[in-house]
């Protein structure tokens, strides 16, 4: 029997990918045999990630694109058709928080970017990258939201919104797309120890509050994120779309 896990042949594009949950998808997905485009801002912190694949006997490339512009998203995609002429699945992870409070004072600027950056780059990706997918008979696009999108926030509303809405854009294009076998889904990471959730894990009373309440006690590490999206690009997946997969230690459920 085939392995079902098995990433053999794909050719995977992961956004903010050069740390974090994202590379921590992009290391997990080359090991199952995809080739991986490495993706962030910065093309030097990409090529560090894409070195330690290549040591490990993978294949990576680096496409630095800032994923709140659209020709940049644009040049992200094109460039992995240029190199591997397909994309078999797309993991769009990059997102930003550049406000924290309540949403009685956000500014118009800042919820506009939380808005275009979390939810417009995602729909200009899928947009670009499923109708080749689709050509071939097939492909997956994994949206990372947040169970910020499940939950009410005093201190995080704007982003809940942002990672709500992602939720229903992956229902949306599972529902257009799945006749052509191209499957959407989302992740829904809790408290993950990354540098972008550093101010809330960081802080001792507030990790304690949270372990306590979690039913795993502990927060996720970024790799407990990985061999999720890697399994949902795999085979052994391929009944699921449309899905809000949650990865946080039980804490939505406790």
């Amino acid at each position: 029997m085939k392995n079902p896990f098995d990433l053999k042949g794909q050719v995977a594009v992961i956004t903010g990918s050069s740390k974090g949950i994202g590379r921590s998808i992009a290391e997990t997905m080359a090991a199952m045999g995809a080739k991986v485009v490495v993706s962030s801002r910065k093309a030097d912190a990409c090529e560090e990630v894409a070195a330690g694949i290549r040591r490990d006997g993978g294949e990576a490339t680096v496409i630095a694109c800032n994923i709140g512009r659209k020709p940049e998203v644009e040049a992200l995609v094109n460039g992995t058709l240029n190199k591997y002429g397909r994309i078999d699945a797309l993991v769009c992870n990059a997102a930003v928080n550049p406000y924290f409070g309540p949403l009685a004072g956000i500014g118009d600027d800042a919820f506009d970017k939380i808005m275009a950056t979390n939810i417009k780059s995602n729909l200009w990706l899928a947009n670009l990258a499923i109708p080749g997918m689709a050509g071939r008979g097939g492909g997956t696009v994994t949206i990372v939201s947040s169970i910020g999108g499940i939950r009410g926030s005093s201190m995080l509303g704007a982003y809940g919104i942002s990672k709500a809405a992602d939720f229903s854009l992956a229902r949306s294009l599972a529902v257009e797309w799945g006749p052509k076998n191209v499957r959407v889904n989302c992740i829904a990471p809790g408290l993950v120890k990354t540098d972008f959730a550093r101010a809330l894990w960081e802080d001792p009373k507030n990790l304690e509050q949270r372990t306590s309440g979690t039913p795993l006690r502990r927060i996720g590490e970024p790799h407990d994120i990985g061999g999720v999206a890697a399994f949902l690009a795999s085979p052994a997946a391929a009944f699921i779309t449309g899905q809000v997969i949650v990865a946080d230690g039980g804490v939505t459920i406790a």
